[in-house]
């Protein structure tokens, strides 16, 4: 295999918000994927194999995996605040990357920002809806923290993960309570 082919491994690992599928390139985690269950599994795949062309490979061993299979199981057991993997941003661009690069560098663990603050933050005031379309096509969930983003009247705001899994999330930061049951 040449160096300048891409590669795409992947692996489902178990979380406290259900199976995820973790993606990499050479250049980093390039998705996240909730509730990987055959059907959402095989839809991601077959999204990273038309976005990236090439054909993503299982691989629960990969060294691409294993910084972020380990990172991911310190978030979800409390002892990691701040990912600090290399991100593959190809799936990205414009706009949306801007707003997920702003995200991810500027609202830190047991924070939120509402969805026009985050369009403030990006030059963009009345953008606010644009920044719901960002967070609902990032490529990179909890990584890119979008459970962080929640409506200026302090309403959770939609969740690609549903709005259980972007309470859960919310709760494990502390930001809201842990549930009864």
């Amino acid at each position: 295999m040449e160096s300048n082919e891409q590669v795409v491994e992947w692996s489902v690992v178990p979380s406290d918000i259900g199976p995820l599928l973790l993606a990499a390139t050479r250049a980093g985690l390039v998705t996240v994927a909730f509730h990987a269950r055959p059907v959402v599994r095989d839809k991601a795949l077959g999204q990273l194999r038309t976005r990236l062309g090439a054909e993503p490979v299982e691989a629960p061993d990969s060294a691409l995996l294993a910084e972020p299979v380990r990172q991911f199981a310190a978030y979800f057991a409390g002892g990691l605040r701040e990912f600090s993997l290399a991100l593959d941003w190809s799936l990205s661009s414009g706009f949306q990357r801007e707003v997920l690069r702003e995200l991810a560098s500027g609202v830190p663990y047991g924070t939120v920002v509402g969805y026009g603050a985050l369009a403030s933050r990006v030059g963009q005031p009345g953008a606010a809806q644009a920044v719901g379309a960002a967070m609902g096509s990032n490529p990179l969930p909890v990584v890119v923290p979008c459970h962080r983003v929640v409506e200026s009247d302090g309403g959770l705001g939609g969740f690609g993960g549903g709005t259980e899994t972007k309470r859960q999330l919310l709760a494990l930061e502390g930001i809201l309570p842990q549930p009864l049951f």
